[in-house]
């Protein structure tokens, strides 16, 4: 997710509250996504496919199953920081635009959510 930085880099608060999901082709981890659900609402974070199999469905596959998960434990909202340039992606998944932006490592962000009934 960021290879060039330390694991204490991507490391958070309350990193052990929540499921960590990885995809594996030929026993090689190729994708990852935590989720962490607290009362009603789940954000999914350290979403990660690594460059060379992206665009391939890999990451799609585990937010899909994420989404499954969430829709089990009837959380009403789900949220997560989304890269700016890959909100177009999250929308795919009824996912919308929040007016909270953020900069992180020169990188822009923006949450993205959704909501069920």
């Amino acid at each position: 997710m960021w290879p060039n930085k330390s694991i204490d880099y991507v490391r958070i608060p309350n990193d052990d509250k929540g499921k960590h999901f990885g995809l594996f082709v030929n026993d090689k981890m190729i994708s990852v996504i935590s989720l962490f659900i607290v009362n009603k609402e789940a954000q999914f974070r350290k979403f990660a496919t690594l460059t060379r199999y992206q665009g391939k469905g890999f990451g799609t596959v585990l937010l899909k199953e994420i989404m499954n998960i969430i829709k089990h434990n009837k959380v009403n909202k789900v949220w997560c920081n989304a890269r700016i340039d890959k909100s177009d992606y999250y929308a795919k998944f009824g996912m919308t635009l929040t007016d909270n932006k953020f900069i992180k490592d020169g990188i822009e962000y923006v949450i993205m959510e959704k909501t069920f009934d």
